[in-house]
């Protein structure tokens, strides 16, 4: 299976790693680490020294309670790295949903779009099927940012999350977008439950029976920083929750996730290449009763 993107076609027969570079003051883990084009671009280049072989990059925060920006001010965070970016070798993603960005973006020579809100806005799902050629991740959001933690969602989140995500990619495909750019996100942590998040994971393969690719982003998330509480007043912060982050991650590639999206790239990919040699045994061995 492979993800058909602007400048190149990703295989996916092996799970791959996508790097998260936040251009923002105030994301939920790592706001102000890339506070202007250098040091995004920094980092870019960090993230594929480290194993990264997709970059996400993002200029709007999409934490619990944060509030919308301003088109011109998230172009302004994002244009400048992206004509770095875009000089690495790799697909590089934008994280946006406002239909501008997506176009502007694209303009530029960028891969793939990187949606929240599964192409809602209006005019966002145009831009894509205009475009001919550019990957799309359509993402699950219960509500929206400001408000999604207020009001999770209610009862199973497995068969909910896979009518919206397939109905998101159907209108697609009516749109004329091939089905093999479009990888699909269950939105792990956009306006669900500690409990649904991870039932999300444990029936992954309900959502991998749409047929599309998954890309899976539990990189930090507060859910992890829930089973790590215990008996501890708080749980622990953003950056101390790696291993269980590294820990979701090769879950999810074990239950047939394509793409997991991470901060920590060099544990995640370390991560991967022992399950890459697991896995090679695995097809090595043959089947009993054979010699």
């Amino acid at each position: 299976m492979k993800w058909a993107t602007t400048r190149f076609e990703v295989d996916l027969s092996q799970p791959r790693i996508m790097g998260i570079v936040n251009v923002t003051p105030d994301s939920f883990s790592d706001g102000g680490d890339c506070a202007d084009a250098r040091s995004a671009l920094r980092r870019c280049e960090t993230l594929l020294e480290e194993g990264a072989e997709l970059l996400d990059i993002g200029g709007e925060s999409t934490r619990p309670g944060s509030p919308p920006l301003p088109l011109q001010e998230e172009l302004a965070r994002i244009m400048p790295v992206l004509r770095g970016a875009l000089q690495l070798g790799i697909p590089v993603s934008v994280d946006t949903y406002k239909p501008q960005v997506m176009q502007a973006v694209l303009d530029a020579g960028v891969d793939i779009i990187n949606d929240v809100r599964a192409l809602r806005e209006p005019g966002a799902s145009a831009v894509i099927a205009r475009h001919g050629s550019c990957g799309v991740c359509l993402m699950h959001m219960h509500r929206e940012p400001r408000t999604m933690q207020q009001a999770p969602m209610q009862g199973d989140a497995v068969p909910q999350v896979r009518e919206f995500l397939e109905q998101r990619a159907a209108a697609l495909l009516q749109q004329g977008v091939q089905r093999s750019r479009i990888v699909l996100d269950p939105g792990i942590g956009f306006g669900k439950t500690v409990a649904q998040n991870f039932a999300l994971l444990a029936r992954q393969e309900a959502l991998l029976a749409m047929g599309f690719p998954l890309l899976v982003g539990w990189s930090r998330k507060s859910s992890l920083g829930a089973a790590l509480q215990g008996s501890a007043a708080t749980p622990p912060p953003p950056r101390q929750r790696l291993v269980a982050g590294v820990a979701a991650a090769l879950m999810a590639v074990e239950r047939g996730a394509s793409v997991v999206r991470v901060h920590d790239v060099k544990a995640t990919a370390d991560a991967l290449a022992v399950w890459r040699q697991v896995r090679t045994q695995q097809l090595a061995q043959p089947e009993v009763g054979t010699s």
